[in-house]
């Protein structure tokens, strides 16, 4: 069964009322373009570098706006929403850096908090120290949707292939990143890795993406992505700010591709040498 996904690309500011107001009306422009699927980026709800400030800004889940705003937007449109991520109190001072799927009766499907955090200190000058701040998350998620099953991530977990794999295993048919991407680091890893992650599981890759200049002074690369199973682009947007892509999705072809090339069927268990010196010189 074919259905239409929809990528909202955003701009997200450090108003978490606007950013609502924003997402709600991107989200009824993409049911207008008839998608019953629709993902938003991380941190759909604000965006702000200054702990300080972003813990002023944002609630635990039961208390959250967005939260609650997303729900009835899924319900009154009769969508499947997929908020790529929202910063949610998580106690302890921490920050929880969260995934929901509603589905089109408004309740939450599945919640996914992001697993590996991205720590670095980049060439040009920018630090990232995510792990200060966030809750790392513990548990891989797959949704049931009502055509296919769909595996949960965010950003800096597309780097980390695994993840992908035990979706594909689980039965994911469409796999998913939405992301707020470097500048830097998007323009050079982002579709590659966006397509060897739906190529190495013959499955559809959707993410949605943040882009533009944000207030707190950072910049993200954009160009949300769907990928078919063969590795083909069916949708990109720009990388300039807000943008709305859609693309058909068949999931019958994450099967064909999986048939082509059977990859995870022909999978084997392997011994790795214990010492290096000794796999060099075998």
């Amino acid at each position: 069964m074919t259905f239409r996904a929809a990528c909202i690309q955003l701009c997200s500011t450090d108003d978490v009322e606007a950013n609502i107001a924003t997402i709600d009306e991107m989200v009824r422009r993409a049911k207008a373009e008839g998608a019953d699927y629709v993902q938003t980026p991380e941190m759909s709800n604000v965006v702000q570098r200054d702990r300080m400030k972003l813990t002023e800004a944002i609630r635990p889940e039961a208390d959250d706006p967005s939260v609650a705003a997303f729900s009835s937007l899924a319900r009154e449109l009769g969508i499947v929403l997929h908020i790529g991520s929202l910063a949610l109190e998580a106690g302890g001072g921490k920050i929880a850096n969260r995934a929901y799927l509603f589905g089109s009766d408004g309740n939450i499907m599945v919640r996914y908090d992001k697993i590996h955090l991205f720590d670095v200190d980049l060439p040009n000058g920018e630090s990232w120290r995510e792990s200060s701040v966030y809750v790392p998350g513990e548990k891989a998620e797959i949704a049931d949707l009502p055509w296919c099953r769909l595996g949960v991530s965010i950003c800096y977990d597309v780097r980390f292939p695994a993840l992908y794999r035990a979706q594909a295993h689980g039965g994911a048919a469409i796999l998913t990143a939405p992301a707020a991407f470097t500048r830097q680091t998007g323009e050079a890893h982002w579709q590659v890795l966006q397509r060897a992650r739906a190529i190495e599981n013959g499955a559809f890759m959707i993410s949605a993406a943040q882009a533009g200049q944000h207030a707190d002074g950072r910049e993200t690369y954009g160009h949300s992505i769907i990928v078919g199973p063969w590795g083909d682009v069916l949708a990109e947007a720009g990388g300039k700010g807000p943008d709305l892509i859609v693309a058909d999705i068949d999931p019958a072809l994450s099967a064909d591709a999986r048939q082509k090339i059977p990859a995870l069927k022909n999978e084997r268990p392997f011994a790795l040498p214990a010492r290096p010196d000794l796999a060099r010189s075998a």
